[in-house]
Order: C-alpha cells, then sequence, then structure tokens
C-alpha cells in the first residue's frame, strides 16, 4: 500500500513511450517522410533494448531521454527525499542505458540519444543527422564522457 495516494497517482502518471517530447519527435519525422517504428524491441546478444523510434533499414535507434529519470548534466539532481530509493534507481537506469548504447553498437545499430529538455528542432537534427550518415550522435547535449 503506498504511503501517500497523491504520490502514487503521480508515478502512475509517468509514461514509458508517449511522452511529450517523444511525440513531438515522432511527428517531426513523420512530417518530413521519415518512416519508423515506435517502442520495438530488439533482442542484441542477451540484452533486451526498447528505443523510442527504431529506423531498421538504417539500424538506428533513438532514445528520448527524461531528464530526471536518466540524471540529465544538466537537470539531473541528487534526490532529496527518500534518496535510498532513488539514488539506486537512478543509477540502475543509467547503467541500464550503457548496456544497450554498448549492446547496440557492438551489433552494428547508430545510438541518439536526446533530452527532453532540447528543443524539437535540435532533437529533429540528431536524428536525421544520423539517419543520413550512420554515425553515433548524441544530442546537443553531449553525454558521452
Amino acid at each position: 500500500m503506498p504511503l501517500n495516494p497523491g504520490r502514487s497517482r503521480n508515478m502512475q502518471a509517468n509514461r514509458r513511450v508517449d511522452s511529450k517530447p517523444e511525440v513531438r519527435l515522432r511527428s517531426a519525422l513523420h512530417a518530413r517522410g521519415y518512416r519508423f517504428r515506435k517502442d520495438h524491441r530488439l533482442d542484441l546478444d542477451g540484452v533486451r533494448v526498447r528505443p523510442d523510434i527504431v529506423f531498421t533499414k538504417r539500424r538506428v535507434a533513438v532514445f528520448v531521454d527524461g531528464c530526471f529519470w536518466h540524471v540529465c548534466p544538466v537537470h539531473g539532481r541528487e534526490p532529496t527525499r527518500n534518496e535510498w530509493y532513488w539514488t539506486p534507481k537512478l543509477r540502475r537506469n543509467i547503467e541500464r542505458d550503457r548496456r544497450a548504447d554498448t549492446a547496440l553498437t557492438s551489433a552494428g545499430w547508430t545510438v541518439v540519444r536526446v533530452w527532453e529538455h532540447e528543443t524539437p528542432e535540435e532533437a529533429l537534427a540528431a536524428v536525421l543527422r544520423a539517419v543520413g550518415h550512420g554515425t553515433k550522435v548524441w544530442g546537443a547535449t553531449d553525454t558521452s564522457g
């Protein structure tokens, strides 16, 4: 039983798919004639990966990462309440992201990660560079280091 019904409702409202930034990016791509799969599961050497947007023929996997959930270097912050729960949870999210990136690149895929705070234009540009060039591309906020 949840300790706080309001918090429970709040957590249930968080979406795994179809976040606003993700929907905006998909709409922009679709309007430009690009076709892709959404939330398409890939099984790669024992690692299951679910990119938000997948260009199967071009082997490009796109993730639209939430600033809180994936600890954005610009907006991410250490939790101040229930840190015993949130700190390990967020750390596991980052580790899962890195495993997914490694599995995808090892299998010959291009990985694009954009942050929810990036403008739709920045996110679109990052995806179009990857789809056109087939190289690893990060969004406007480089997190490769």
